[in-house]
């Protein structure tokens, strides 16, 4: 009967043993899948920062494209205003000599024309709006 008592006691502490190996190989896995899920949480918030700084440069890139039109825009419509005005004083010139020729009441009404002219000339310079810089 020793026999069996020695072979009961090594295979109790054998069971043991085994019981002991299991427990760190699950605690080992455990602290290995903390691990694992503190690197992915760690990628995941990485990949939803850097869109945040992306899109602020993008938005930033493009604020500077749409100034840049918009100044771009305003000196094209100054331009054309410009123009337009050399053209009306041309033509404003053509014609002077001939309102001279015109009865009194045609040159009357040549001269309401002309400062009708102006007055919307002045409207429109007002109702083109500037950017603002």
């Amino acid at each position: 009967m020793p026999e069996i008592n020695t072979d009961l006691a090594k295979t109790a502490k054998d069971i043991a043993a085994v019981a002991k190996d299991a427990t760190y190989v699950v605690i080992g896995a455990g602290v290995l899948g903390f691990q694992q899920a503190q690197v992915q949480r760690q990628e995941l918030l990485k990949r939803l920062s850097d869109p945040k700084s992306g899109i602020e440069d993008r938005v930033a890139a493009v604020r500077s494209d749409l100034s840049g039109a918009f100044h771009n825009v305003d000196s094209k419509v100054d331009e054309m205003m410009e123009r337009v005005e050399e053209i009306i004083e041309r033509v404003e010139a053509v014609f002077a000599p001939f309102e001279d020729r015109l009865p009194s009441q045609a040159r009357d009404l040549a001269k309401q024309a002309h400062a009708q002219a102006k007055d919307a000339r002045s409207q429109l310079r007002t109702m083109i709006p500037s950017v603002a810089v």
